[in-house]
């Protein structure tokens, strides 16, 4: 594991700890809450692939991972991440990384770096 994608993990990680214990209520899944960022591109009774593009300066709408899943990077992404209660974490994932994303009750995300964001999520159910 890249020393970028262990950062993310516990960015993610901290991210979960923070959003699970401020908010009370989950938000939508990600396909859900901003479906102009994310969209189903395969599901059935097992799996939900997810792809996301975020594209520059996009700072997507509110929404939460009710799945644990695994995220592939497909491009360089510099992101900030807004917890539940207003916290910012930023990140820097590199493409080819992966990472795991616990259950998330509540966020969004801002791509904050140069160009655009292109991930796919990969949800267990």
């Amino acid at each position: 594991m890249t020393r970028d994608s262990t950062f993310a993990l516990g960015a993610f990680a901290a991210l979960y700890l923070v959003s699970s214990a401020a908010v009370a209520q989950n938000a939508p899944p990600t396909f859900e809450g901003d479906p102009d960022v994310y969209k189903v591109i395969f599901e059935d009774q097992n799996f939900r692939v997810i792809e996301t593009v975020r594209k520059q300066g996009v700072h997507d709408k509110v929404h939460g991972h009710p799945l644990p899943s695994v995220l592939y990077h497909l491009t360089d992404c510099d992101t900030r991440l807004y917890a539940a209660d207003g916290k910012t974490t930023d990140t820097h994932t590199k493409a080819g990384s992966v990472n795991a994303v616990p259950v998330i009750a509540s966020h969004s995300s801002e791509n904050i770096g140069p160009a655009d964001c292109r991930q796919i999520f990969i949800e267990r159910k």
